[in-house]
């Protein structure tokens, strides 16, 4: 089940309408799980607290940040779904696979929502004199870790949907489409300035461009879509100086 093509045109018909009367059931996760990379802080982390204030089970996944740990635990307690934190290496694809399996088993059997919100800026300024290692490093996070955790979790809502069952085997309720969100950046639509970070605006134009393909690949069992951020105060900024931020808010109309 994907985007089908016969003599050029596209299959008709192949989606189906979310069934209910009511606009505010459509924001609810109850009973849905959902997995954010990048998550100990920052975005990741108001992404996860969100899905759980809507009533999703939420696995978050950490690179180095213990602090993961403990804002599961919060999470937890503070709205009454189960959260767990797992350390994960996304530019593995075996890691990802591993840990996602792992998940789907303790978390009810299902996956409904993959956020790729793991990324790593560019630090080490103009192209031509950047290390082949920083570049490296960038796209294998950025890039790479996007494309496995993508791959992974497709195949597990491509079976679920032709199935119709959890991983244990069990009638799968409430399942309609997976959702594929992966943290890209204005950095992907526009060249940034004063800082000099191509490979960074690189790697999220090919995110951007990623999910546009998988859109069309997943027609019938997951859609995919990409967020754009632009300026936020997280740990991600910390290595600019305040002369660079303050140039930021120099071209933002509300400063």
């Amino acid at each position: 089940m994907a985007a089908e093509m016969k003599d050029g045109r596209f299959a008709h018909d192949i989606t189906v309408a979310p069934q209910t009367n009511s606009v505010m059931s459509l924001f609810s996760l109850k009973g849905k799980t959902a997995i954010v990379t990048g998550a100990a802080a920052g975005i990741g982390y108001g992404v996860a607290e969100a899905f759980a204030e809507a009533g999703a089970n939420v696995a978050i996944w950490y690179n180095s940040n213990k602090k993961a740990l403990d804002a599961a635990a919060d999470i937890e307690k503070r709205y009454g779904v189960k959260c767990k934190a797992y350390q994960v290496n996304v530019t593995s694809l075996e890691a990802v696979e591993s840990v996602v399996t792992e998940i789907i088993k303790e978390f009810n059997g299902r996956l409904d929502i993959f956020v790729a919100n793991s990324g790593i800026p560019w630090t080490d300024g103009a192209a031509l004199d950047g290390p082949p290692e920083s570049y490296k490093r960038v796209m294998a996070t950025n890039v790479d870790g996007t494309f496995w955790c993508a791959q992974v979790a497709g195949r597990h809502w491509r079976r679920q949907k032709q199935e119709g069952t959890t991983m244990d085997g069990k009638k799968l309720e409430g399942f309609a489409y997976g959702s594929f969100i992966a943290t890209a950046s204005m950095s992907g639509h526009i060249a940034n300035i004063p800082q000099l970070q191509a490979a960074y605006n690189a790697s999220k134009a090919a995110v951007i461009h990623l999910c546009r393909s998988l859109a069309v690949e997943w027609v019938g069992f997951a859609r995919a879509n990409t967020i754009s951020p632009g300026y936020i105060r997280t740990d991600i900024s910390e290595f600019c100086s305040p002369e660079v931020k303050n140039a930021w808010k120099d071209k933002i109309p509300m400063g």
